[in-house]
Formats: structure tokens, C-alpha cells, sequence
């Protein structure tokens, strides 16, 4: 359910109800464009979605080209510098197979900052690393966090959320039952929560 409500927002799944409000405008709305909505939220897929059959350099500035109508070395030149924010212009020529998860996470995350996005989405930006890439990770979104970049974060890691979230809502069979700082969630109203929460912190 999780991965689904980040998808409604940019509407890669059209919602059959509700109300989505971004930046003060109905993203359901007939008239929203919908190519427009989708510069303004940048998105992180769960496996990266790097594209294989391309290097590291276009797959960060592919979207520049085509969304945005940069010329190629425009293109290029805000595709190196985003790169270089993330220490992964060396692998500029690299095609994904020769990279490890946790630098194909920082190719992600900087392919979706290449476009300027109003908002960063992750979903589960730490799944499919091992520990060690992703506390690197982790420290990233933080350094991001701290630059003022505005991120939504889907993850099922406690820790993580502990460590980059400003607010943390619980969401449980499609339904978003919680939304509170995470340090309150352990004292929650709801039995259910509030064992959840405290069981996490105990461990």
C-alpha cells in the first residue's frame, strides 16, 4: 500500500478516490498536466530503474533532454555537476551492471535532482542494500535533508526513519492511522501503535 500511495502522487496510479494537494492545486484534477506534475516530484524507484543499456552520464541526463529540452551538452554539464554532489563522476562512463547497489542508489537520487524537483519521493530507499551501504545512504538523505530539499520516504526500516524523518505517518492496510513525530509514535492513543513503536525502540 505503500509504494501504491507514492505512485498516486505523481500519478504513475490513478486513484479511483480522494483529494491529492500539491503545492495548493488538486493533483486529480481533468485539467492537471500530468508530464508537468511529474518535473515538479522527483521519484526514486524501489530497484533504482536505472536504465541498463545506458552509461551512468545519460542516465542522468536523458530526462534533462527529454523532459526538460536541453541541448546535449547542457544535458551533460548539470548531469556531471549532480553526479559530483554524490562523488559518482568517476563512474560517469559506467553502465549499471558495474555498479554496486549503494552507487546505483546515489545515480537514482541524482538522476530525480537533475530535474529540480519541488519534492523528492523514496520508496525504500535502503532495501536492497546491505547495512554498511545503507547507513551511507542514510547519511546521505540526511546531508540532503540539511541542504532544505523537502523528501517523502516510504521504508519499513525503523532506524532509518528514526534517523532522517521529520514526521512519520503509519500506514497500515491502506490506511494512514498515525501522523506524528516519531519520538511521540511509542505513546500513541492507539494500543496497537504505540506497541508497535515501543517494541521498535526496545531493540
Amino acid at each position: 500500500g505503500k509504494s501504491t500511495l507514492l505512485r498516486c502522487l505523481n500519478r504513475l496510479v490513478e486513484p479511483t478516490s480522494g483529494s491529492i494537494v500539491f503545492r495548493g492545486s488538486e493533483v486529480l484534477g481533468p485539467d492537471v498536466d500530468v508530464r508537468e506534475l511529474r518535473k515538479q516530484i522527483g521519484f526514486v524507484f524501489q530497484q533504482f530503474a536505472l536504465y541498463s543499456h545506458l552509461t551512468v552520464l545519460d542516465n542522468v541526463s536523458l530526462g534533462l533532454r527529454k523532459l526538460h529540452g536541453m541541448g546535449k551538452a547542457e544535458a551533460k554539464e548539470k548531469a556531471l555537476f549532480e553526479l559530483s554532489h554524490f562523488e559518482m563522476t568517476p563512474h560517469q562512463d559506467k553502465y549499471p551492471s558495474q555498479l554496486s547497489g549503494g552507487q546505483k542508489q546515489r545515480v537514482a537520487i541524482a538522476r530525480a535532482l537533475a530535474m529540480d524537483p519541488a519534492v523528492l519521493v523514496l520508496d525504500e530507499p535502503t532495501s536492497a542494500l546491505d547495512p554498511v551501504m545503507s547507513r551511507d545512504v542514510a547519511d546521505l538523505i540526511n546531508r540532503l535533508h540539511g541542504e532544505g530539499i523537502t523528501m517523502i520516504c516510504v521504508t519499513h526500516d525503523l532506524n532509518l526513519a528514526r534517523n532522517i524523518a521529520d514526521t512519520v505517518m503509519f500506514l497500515d492496510r491502506g490506511v494512514i492511522r498515525a501522523d506524528d513525530r516519531i519520538d511521540t509514535l511509542s505513546k500513541h492513543a492507539d494500543p496497537e501503535i504505540k506497541a508497535f513503536f515501543g517494541a521498535e525502540e526496545k531493540r
